[in-house]
């Protein structure tokens, strides 16, 4: 069971949110907050698996919460909640720890599809927001995947197959076919396609 804490300003869009997830049974929300101190308090005090959290909220903002938790609890998983006009905001939750970021109109299944994929140790960067990331979420890619298959996404990104992959590398094609699934399961993509996207956007060309 996903134990599932959120933080928003905006009590109505928490009331939203706790609506919309009243009937996954596989995740119980264990409290709300309407600012970063209560959602500290919150954490310590229920110990949630994953917390969604506004990126700006009073009296501590969602970055400077996120640094605590991941400082005290780094096995739980955060996500930002987060506007369009909130770039550099996002860049600042990724570096403080958080596993990805949602737009606050996110539909049922996208808010769903998040919190599962970070619950299950992978990323979760909504599709809508295009944000110049590359430092930033390379870093974090790369902390997470193997130097090998850091290098197979690059050849992704050029649109090599994996037989051109595998013979570039020396290795076989079973073993980049492993690479890619590997990839795609550790980065919570759904398929070939979205690999190559991921690939792209956070310009893996070097």
């Amino acid at each position: 069971m996903i134990q599932l804490a959120i933080a928003e300003d905006h009590q109505s869009l928490i009331d939203g949110i706790k609506l919309l997830l009243e009937y996954a049974d596989d995740i119980d929300i264990v409290g709300t907050a309407n600012d970063g101190e209560a959602l500290l308090y919150l954490v310590r005090l229920k110990q949630p698996n994953v917390v969604i959290t506004d990126i700006r909220m009073p009296k501590m903002d969602g970055i400077t919460a996120t640094k605590e938790i991941k400082k005290e609890w780094p096995h739980i998983k955060v996500l930002g909640f987060t506007m369009f006009d909130q770039k550099d905001a996002i860049n600042q939750m990724l570096e403080a720890g958080a596993s990805g970021y949602l737009l606050k109109n996110s539909p049922l299944q996208e808010v769903l599809k998040a919190v599962r994929a970070v619950y299950n140790g992978h990323t979760y960067f909504d599709a809508n927001i295009e944000i110049d990331v590359e430092n930033d979420t390379n870093k974090k890619a790369k902390s997470i995947l193997t130097k090998r298959q850091v290098e197979i996404l690059s050849f992704v990104a050029k649109g090599k197959t994996s037989r051109e992959i595998a013979d570039e590398l020396f290795i076989g094609v079973h073993t980049v076919e492993t690479h890619r699934k590997n990839m795609i399961r550790i980065l919570g993509l759904q398929g070939k396609g979205e690999l190559m996207r991921y690939a792209l956007e956070k310009k893996y060309r070097f």
